[in-house]
């Protein structure tokens, strides 16, 4: 009988996954294996059963997609100068990407630990993943990857990695779409690769698209606000992401709960220590699936002004105004929870357009008259998916108009809610 080529993976979503020697050599490394084990979408298989596909499932599709996009290049004689060493970097960066991501996706981010893009690169020079490098590409590959996944690398390839068109993207939301099973991650990816260009721009080259291919990064752009709208910031999943944070970072600030061991759990394991760190109960409360209802939810064009920064990037300050709400409300500290999540870059856009005739333009979040018109309605989409919402444990006396009031407040005005 004849086994199959150990260097295909089959995947649900791109078929065959052919894997070079680098690529196995490093994914048979422990941070690479757990991702096996950190759901894609964190808790958002509480509302999409299907939706329990892995950070590892994603690393691999992540590769795959920049592996096409690199032979592409390569094909049309765009990579000619380019070493070899450079185009490993990049094809290594994709499937490392994520290994610094904590337990359920980028709860624990909004909570206030440290991005998980710069606890990835912390372990790239570390124990067998370090060693595996080193043998691949001497001392120097590991700093070559890390500043590929934190969007500083100087190279023409890292476009690929971060930014507008970046692969990653392409990956996640057609997976997630596939997994969910919604059809709201459509993205016409084969034309989006064949239309990838490296432009020498008046700084230096980078990634572009071609005129060819504007369409299909319009079907990006939509597709990220579809899945942001209906699945990343579904009701439910906020909520359940909500608990989560604030079991969290409540063992954090205790001391029941060490923040830099957290990094290293998967899923199940963090889950089992959170629950015996939990005095609240909120991290129990999740696994049972017992979520806190909506007391209020209102589109973000009803908050009539510009929301304070604590609401969404300073934790400690959003729960000492949460448990000041609870007090007014009639309830117990942790028994309310504010939600008003923040991606002003959903739709931005930044990257060279080379044109039929040759010419360079330059794409914006303006846009550009007859090419690409999505950018010029982003803040209006970007709106109308965002929420604010107020999750109880139970029945509450709470006005829409104080919770407003109150999330427009600067933060030493609101932090006298705590006192």
């Amino acid at each position: 009988m004849t086994r199959p080529d150990p260097d295909v993976i089959r995947d649900p979503l791109w078929d065959n996954i052919r894997l070079d020697p680098a690529a196995l050599a490093v994914l048979d490394t422990p941070p690479v294996q757990r991702l096996r084990y950190i759901r894609q979408l964190g808790h958002a298989f509480l509302v999409y059963p299907g939706a329990t596909h892995t950070r590892f499932e994603h690393a691999l599709g992540a590769y795959h997609l920049t592996c096409r996009a690199l032979s592409s290049l390569a094909e049309r004689g765009e990579l000619d100068a380019m070493p070899e060493e450079e185009r490993l970097a990049v094809r290594l960066a994709a499937l490392l990407h994520d290994i610094g991501h904590y337990p359920f996706s980028h709860a624990l981010e909004e909570a206030g630990f440290p991005s998980h893009e710069a606890q990835g690169v912390s372990l790239l020079p570390q124990g067998a993943l370090g060693d595996t490098l080193r043998s691949l590409g001497g001392d120097a590959l590991a700093g070559r990857i890390g500043a590929l996944i934190q969007g500083r690398s100087r190279s023409a390839l890292q476009g690929l990695i971060s930014g507008s068109l970046d692969l990653d993207k392409i990956d996640y939301l057609s997976r997630d779409a596939r997994m969910c099973g919604v059809p709201y991650g459509t993205v016409d990816v084969d034309r989006l690769l064949a239309a990838i260009t490296v432009v020498d721009g008046p700084a230096r080259r980078e990634m572009g698209v071609h005129e060819k291919g504007v369409s299909a990064l319009e079907s990006l752009l939509f597709a990220k606000y579809q899945m942001y709208r209906n699945v990343y910031w579904h009701h439910a999943v906020r909520s359940a992401t909500c608990m989560f944070k604030r079991a969290a970072r409540d063992a954090v600030v205790a001391g029941v709960l060490d923040m830099s061991r957290v990094a290293g759990l998967t899923d199940d394991a963090f889950m089992e220590v959170l629950q015996t760190r939990d005095p609240l109960g909120l991290a129990r409360a999740v696994r049972e699936r017992k979520l806190y209802k909506r007391l209020w939810d209102v589109p973000a064009s009803d908050v009539h002004a510009t929301a304070a920064e604590w609401l969404d990037g300073d934790a400690a300050t959003l729960e000492a105004v949460e448990d000041g709400l609870a007090r007014e409300a009639g309830l117990a500290p942790g028994q309310l929870l504010l939600d008003f999540p923040s991606r002003p870059s959903m739709l931005s856009v930044d990257l060279p357009l080379r044109l039929r005739g040759g010419e360079i333009e330059r794409l914006t979040d303006a846009g550009r008259a007859g090419h690409l018109g999505l950018p010029r309605v982003a803040e209006e989409l970007y709106q109308s998916a965002r929420r604010l919402r107020v999750f109880t444990s139970g029945p509450a006396s709470l006005a829409l108009e104080r919770v407003i009031e109150v999330v427009q407040l600067p933060r030493e005005e609101a932090l006298t809610l705590a006192r």
